[in-house]
């Protein structure tokens, strides 16, 4: 359901003054008009008739964009539902590796490079640990997040680990029976610290740019770095369930916007130092954007990792052989020559929604009796100043 605001709204009301003030990437340029004309007349769309009652509908097509908060919903459903049936029927722990802020500015100097290095001290730290304390090849499933509740820069990878592996000689091995946590956490955020810094410091030396962040470093090795370990999880259904929570999320969700008035975005953060309890947070419209742009990822750049036993490759294969989990049989399937589930289909079988149901009756089928165009306008973005001197 549409909410009062939304970020397509702040968009529109202070796009022109950021792109006057602020120097944006085009890619940043792009994703901010992908949200304003999301589901809006300017992507076209579909006229839409009920069979029974006869109303008419009007829906618009969406941008698709992963940064847009209107389009993760069903991606983020049949994600679930795809990791599924992959999910090894074993205890999971959920980790979390955080980057201190010091290091915001070479985040903000190449930010591909800054998130491929993090992904991979994640995953060599959690690696280096599994061989050093269980002797076994495990894996992960990682998801990047990049920002902090009220919109600032803050990486951070959340991890999902099975508390099993193989070992050198293929053996199963179930990991993690002696306490509460997989790994102690003060040596996983020294190890992560270590590696993180030193691929940083490589990196930067190869490109010949330590010297611009020399100081940076230094108090990113003074300062105590922050890994959080959840206990083991429940089933795996609940650990896919768990982890779909952080996959598809935006760095603002249309239902946090409380309000938009004098200049001025209102939303709701969780304080982390209170409880964890939701209070409201007042930003510039100009400042809310620019922190939202900061979150703009690198394009083409994947933020959902799997490695080890859950990566896409013969070792997930050789996982399933020591567990006892049926595989879906989809050439069963086809050979009964069942159709395959179209998108609607399967949305409504995972989340209940039936996309083509009539609104108001509420018993017919929407079915589409009109494309409608897209239209062809002036860019939302241009500067205020450009629009007067044209």
């Amino acid at each position: 359901m549409r909410t009062k605001y939304e970020l397509a709204d702040v968009v529109n009301l202070f796009g022109s003054d950021l792109v006057s003030n602020t120097a944006l990437t085009p890619l940043q340029l792009k994703v901010l008009g992908k949200i304003a004309q999301c589901r809006t007349e300017a992507l076209g769309g579909h006229e839409q008739l009920c069979e029974d009652c006869g109303a008419v509908r009007y829906s618009y097509n969406s941008c698709g964009d992963r940064h847009c908060p209107k389009c993760q919903a069903a991606k983020q459903a049949f994600w679930i539902d795809d990791l599924m049936q992959t999910t090894l029927p074993v205890k999971h722990y959920h980790i979390i590796f955080t980057l201190p802020h010091q290091l915001n500015t070479a985040c903000l100097h190449n930010g591909r490079m800054y998130y491929e290095l993090l992904f991979a001290a994640v995953w060599n730290t959690l690696r280096s640990f599994g061989y050093s304390h269980y002797g076994v090849e495990s894996g992960s499933v990682c998801v990047l997040h990049t920002w902090g509740q009220n919109l600032s820069l803050h990486p951070h990878i959340h991890c999902i680990v099975p508390a099993a592996g193989y070992t050198l000689d293929g053996q199963w091995k179930n990991i993690g029976h002696e306490g509460k946590f997989l790994y102690p956490v003060h040596q996983l955020s020294e190890t992560f610290k270590g590696k993180f810094l030193d691929s940083l410091k490589r990196a930067l030396r190869k490109q010949n740019e330590l010297s611009l962040f020399n100081d940076k470093l230094q108090q990113a090795y003074t300062t105590r770095w922050v890994v959080h370990c959840e206990p083991s999880l429940a089933s795996a259904d609940h650990v896919v369930k768990y982890l779909g929570q952080y996959t598809h999320r935006v760095a603002i969700t249309n239902q946090r916007i409380l309000n938009i008035a004098n200049g001025q975005v209102t939303f709701t953060a969780k304080d982390y130092r209170d409880r964890a309890i939701k209070k409201p947070v007042t930003l510039s419209g100009l400042e809310f954007l620019r922190r939202f742009t900061l979150h703009i990822l690198p394009k083409r750049f994947v933020k959902i990792r799997r490695f080890g036993i859950y990566n896409h490759t013969i070792k997930r294969n050789l996982a399933l052989q020591f567990v006892d989990k049926p595989k879906p049989d989809i050439d069963a399937l086809l050979k009964q020559n069942q159709p395959p589930e179209t998108n609607a289909q399967r949305l409504e079988r995972l989340t209940g929604v039936n996309p083509c149901l009539c609104p108001i009756c509420k018993t017919g089928q929407m079915v589409v009796v009109r494309v409608l165009p897209r239209i062809r306008s002036p860019a939302w973005f241009l500067p205020k100043q450009s629009t007067v001197s044209s």
